[in-house]
């Protein structure tokens, strides 16, 4: 994650007149770890990325956006609405080289992939490295629409709900995203895969597993639900002002 995402997410709290530890509380984070975040001092789970995405009103492609401007006076950050998703038309073909990417806390990569304006799919590009996982605090997310993906190489697992399943290249996945689900790299090597979610915009609520259950204390109870922390409800927002 680049310095220059921690002064967009700072510059959007500011914008809203939010105290670092009055968004703290709201996401369930430290106040130290969002100013660590802010000034690019370190970076934060996927997990965590949503929450603040989400609570501040930034769309993924701000985030992913390669050439954003974060100064006071340019900022397309509205102190009181989202930006749009996508600015503009985009073009047909997209090279690997103009990928907007987004590295996250523990190797964790996403790189947008081409993108029609205001269209229904999410394309991404997602790389764990070894030992990664979507969330460092072992909380499970779910959000709206419904996920696709193809294992390219490597080794993934996926905890959807109390089920363990374990991907390798030429595996596919497909599953509702309300479920509460989380991705880790247990293998030697980077695990990729292709991901397309659909139909996000049509849903409005996505809530992670409170911090405090961790995978290795949930048994046979349903997993505790925080409060709500729409995950991409920022971009869902930008998509639907747009249609």
């Amino acid at each position: 994650m680049t310095a220059e995402v921690g002064a967009l997410l700072r510059l959007a709290r500011v914008k809203r007149g939010i105290s670092l530890r009055g968004l703290a509380a709201e996401i369930g984070v430290s106040p130290s770890l969002i100013s660590q975040v802010e000034t690019g001092k370190t970076q934060p789970s996927v997990s965590t990325l949503y929450a603040l995405s989400n609570f501040l009103g930034i769309s993924m492609d701000d985030l992913l956006s390669s050439d954003t401007n974060v100064s006071e006076g340019e900022s397309n950050i509205a102190a009181t609405g989202p930006s749009p998703f996508v600015h503009g038309p985009q073009p047909p073909v997209q090279h690997g080289n103009d990928n907007p990417r987004l590295e996250m806390d523990n190797g964790v990569r996403w790189e947008r992939l081409a993108i029609g304006e205001g269209g229904p799919v999410e394309p991404l590009l997602v790389t764990y490295s070894p030992g990664a996982s979507s969330s460092i605090e072992g909380k499970l997310m779910r959000h709206g629409g419904f996920e696709y993906a193809y294992i390219l190489e490597g080794e993934l697992t996926l905890q959807l709900e109390f089920d363990t399943h374990v991907l390798t290249a030429g595996d596919s996945l497909q599953f509702d995203s309300i479920r509460p689900h989380m991705y880790t790299n247990h293998g030697a090597v980077a695990a990729r895969g292709v991901w397309h979610v659909v139909g996000r915009r049509q849903q409005n609520q996505s809530l992670p597993v409170a911090p405090s259950r961790r995978l290795d204390t949930v048994r046979t109870n349903a997993p505790e639900l925080s409060s709500a922390v729409d995950v991409l409800k920022a971009m869902e927002h930008s998509i639907a002002h747009q249609s």
